[in-house]
């Protein structure tokens, strides 16, 4: 859309001298003997002499997010989105041309500055510019005041912006990355393969969620964004991949929260002859290296809370969290519906979707449990009824062989020992489908069950969460740099 205003009009006018003066406006390339950050990091120490003595000459490419004009000289700062380091252009070194191209810059252009290095009577370091070169021209000013509340759905919409005008936005995306590139390297460096399992599935399954429809025209077929990966994952266990995992985004075609957003990305993980007690070891080992060489530390703030991920992290059972959570609760009143409901009702839980007393059980531990469950938690023998795909405690037991980890308040992993038993699992895909038609059984997946598989741990974390949680960032949207929004009416 075009933009009238009277700074875009200047803009373009500064853009059509600078094509006067026989400057390609959008070149291809610029040679740089240092980024920003490395002349910086590089030179921070050496004072006015030794750079003198030394003629440190370096050529340097940057968005210009400061003008400084005076007469035949001005200042400018680049920025490579970590570093600022500041040019001085002077009529009579950068020449008359030179000078003309700085005399048409804005900010927001993206500019090469080539010359020798010196400091300032202020002691600032600086580029003495002997060649400046024209790299891209901003049609659009940068915006002035970006960051707060006011704004924060057009920082999400306007991404490019955000990370232009907010540097702590910046960090907590290379936080993330150092995070997934920590957890490639835990789990390589553990024997684990990596591998890719298929986003469309012709049936969905490995999680109780709502998928995204699609259709395949060449096949004539409907297929499903994953909500998960899984099955296909356990299938590869079957096959003789004994660690295997996937970093995987998946979709879920339900509400978005604080918490929640459709798209999201997990990693999966399954080792077999492991159960969900050394799956719970691996967790814990893992997030606190992870989060240890993402940030440098173990302890962070999160929700106005100090966290620590110092091992080892508190363990405790399901009903056992129930009881220490819910005033007056009892073991006993998990076969009480009526006792449930009353419990719902004094704190104002809404039982709108639970259609079982496990379902109300589910909503009063998620609703009264986890917002207190701040310092890492593992949560263990979670109900069967809640567990599908997992084994049972012991055979006839209400418990699954599954945990949930929490910290800060929120679900961070899910572990499970995994059903490898493909009548019992059938009977758990049928009971699913009996309460949901739309739930297909997944009779390949029962296939490869059929075949053998050995004991297996399997292991789901949510990264947007993670990063969340080693950020300090209170919303998912803050983690991902292209959240789903409605669309705007004018762009």
């Amino acid at each position: 859309m075009a933009d009238s205003s009277k700074p875009a009009e200047d803009r373009r006018r500064h853009l059509e001298r600078l094509r006067a003066l026989g400057v390609h406006p959008y070149p291809a390339r610029y040679l740089a003997t240092h980024t920003v950050s490395r002349a910086v990091e590089g030179y921070r120490e050496l004072g006015a002499d030794a750079l003198e003595d030394k003629r440190v000459e370096v050529a340097v490419a940057g968005r210009i997010v400061a003008l400084r004009r005076h007469g035949k000289a001005g200042f400018a700062d680049l920025s490579d989105g970590r570093e600022r380091l500041q040019i001085y252009v002077k009529k009579d070194v950068a020449g008359e041309r030179g000078f003309e191209i700085f005399s048409n810059c804005d900010l927001g252009d993206f500019a090469g500055a080539r010359g020798p290095l010196f400091r300032t009577r202020a002691g600032e370091l600086t580029v003495r510019v002997e060649e400046l070169t024209f790299l891209s021209k901003a049609l659009r000013p940068l915006p002035e005041k970006w960051h707060g509340l006011a704004d924060v759905e057009l920082r999400y919409r306007r991404r490019y912006l955000d990370l232009i005008a907010n540097p702590e936005v910046r960090k907590i995306f290379e936080t993330r990355t150092r995070l997934v590139t920590a957890m490639r390297g835990f789990l390589d460096a553990k024997g684990f393969l990596e591998v890719e399992t298929p986003v469309l599935q012709p049936l969905y399954g490995g999680a109780l969620a709502t998928p995204f429809k699609t259709h395949h025209h060449a096949l004539d077929m409907p297929l499903y964004l994953r909500i998960a990966d899984e099955l296909y994952l356990k299938r590869l266990v079957v096959g003789g991949m004994e660690k295997v995992y996937e970093i995987c985004t998946d979709f879920r075609n339900e509400g978005i929260s604080n918490v929640h957003n459709p798209e999201f990305t997990m990693v999966e993980t399954y080792e077999a002859y492991a159960s969900f007690e050394e799956v719970m070891l691996l967790t814990e080992e893992m997030l606190a290296h992870c989060v240890e060489r993402a940030t440098g530390s173990l302890d962070v703030e999160f929700r106005e809370k100090r966290i620590s991920l110092a091992r080892p992290w508190k363990r405790m059972r399901y009903d056992e969290a129930l009881c220490e959570h819910i005033k007056g609760f009892s073991p006993g009143d998990l076969e009480n519906e009526e006792r449930l409901r009353a419990v719902a009702a004094e704190h104002q839980v809404n039982l709108a979707t639970a259609e079982t007393p496990w379902d109300i059980v589910s909503e009063l531990f998620e609703h009264l449990v986890e917002p207190g469950l701040v310092q890492p938690t593992f949560v263990t023998h979670l109900p069967r009824a809640l567990s599908p795909l997992a084994k049972a405690e012991e055979e006839n037991s209400p418990w699954a062989g599954r945990f949930e980890l929490f910290a800060g308040g929120i679900e961070l992993a899910n572990g499970y020992s995994e059903q490898n038993d493909p009548d019992e699992q059938r009977a758990r895909f049928e009971e699913i489908q009996a309460a949901n038609p739309e739930c297909k059984v997944d009779e390949d997946y029962l296939l490869a069950l059929s075949h053998g598989m050995p004991p297996t741990g399997g292991l789901g974390v949510g990264i947007d969460r993670l990063t969340m949680l080693a950020t300090g960032a209170p919303n998912i949207r803050e983690v991902i740099l292209f959240p789903l929004l409605r669309p705007q009416e004018k762009p």
